[in-house]
């Protein structure tokens, strides 16, 4: 796998060299103004991708919040991103990577190797001294990717629930306790599963620990193949970002809590 992730400073270089493509996925949990934060700030020649629609299938209790989206609407959509074989694309959101990495993770799972996440974010942009740019872009012109699903590995609930390597929860630690649940239907974590929290991937600014950083922090974990999950499938992407700068693999379990919780045959553990 190439970089993950580049940092303001190093995208202002590349783009004064060569074509990116930048997708700009600003979402987060309970804020559907998405597109009116890209109008009133981006980075300019940004796309604006939506998540809920463009990066997921509709939802269901049976596949949960956010499930994978078809590949063939998914490539309609990275076409009308204007995105095209071995052409290099860079993700960002405001929000430290937390939703852009689900762009990042798609991309990668589609078959798309030079794909990076703006270290940061916009943020990291704007302190930086990156410009921005307001209001709509013309469209992009149509682009020819052809994607190849299953790049990256995923696991069902089945797998999830039999796994013998770490299984990591990546929400908040009291999502995972069961101590709070503000979005499904009950609370707690899949039995055996790891308390590893996304935010910790991160430093004070925002951006990723350091590869030896988070090396230590997945070697507490223990060892054997890792697989991630979260709410919805989200955020775990994120772990799987942090882990890949490690050097470690991971599979994504795209249903997470989201889709474990609505099924009453599944086991619920809470606490530590």
């Amino acid at each position: 796998m190439g970089a993950v992730v580049i940092s303001p400073e190093e995208l202002r270089e590349e783009l004064a060299d060569k074509k990116i493509h930048l997708l700009d996925v600003r979402w987060a949990l309970g804020d559907p103004d998405g597109p009116q934060h890209y109008l009133d700030g981006h980075i300019p020649g940004a796309v604006f991708v939506d998540l809920e629609t463009e990066l997921a299938a509709a939802p269901s209790p049976a596949r949960g919040r956010h499930p994978l989206p078809d590949p063939g609407a998914f490539e309609k959509c990275a076409r009308s991103w204007g995105l095209g074989a071995g052409e290099p694309v860079v993700v960002y959101d405001a929000t430290s990577g937390t939703a852009a990495a689900r762009a990042w993770w798609l991309l990668r799972w589609a078959g798309v190797d030079d794909v990076r996440i703006l270290d940061g974010g916009l943020p990291a942009w704007i302190a930086a001294g990156g410009e921005l740019a307001t209001g709509a872009e013309a469209d992009p012109v149509s682009g020819d990717l052809v994607i190849r699903p299953g790049s990256l590995p995923v696991i069902d609930a089945d797998a999830a629930s039999n796994w013998s390597g770490a299984l990591l929860d990546a929400r908040a630690g009291e999502r995972y306790r069961g101590e709070v649940e503000p979005v499904d239907p009950k609370a707690g974590h899949i039995p055996g599963a790891i308390s590893a929290p996304t935010t910790e991937n991160l430093d004070d600014t925002g951006r990723f620990r350091t590869p030896e950083e988070l090396r230590a922090r997945f070697a507490e974990f223990g060892e054997g193949q890792v697989a991630v999950y979260c709410g919805s499938g989200v955020t775990a992407a994120h772990q799987i970002a942090a882990l890949a700068i490690a050097g470690i693999p991971a599979a994504l379990y795209p249903g997470s809590w989201s889709q474990w919780s609505n099924d009453p045959k599944r086991l619920v553990a809470t606490g530590a």
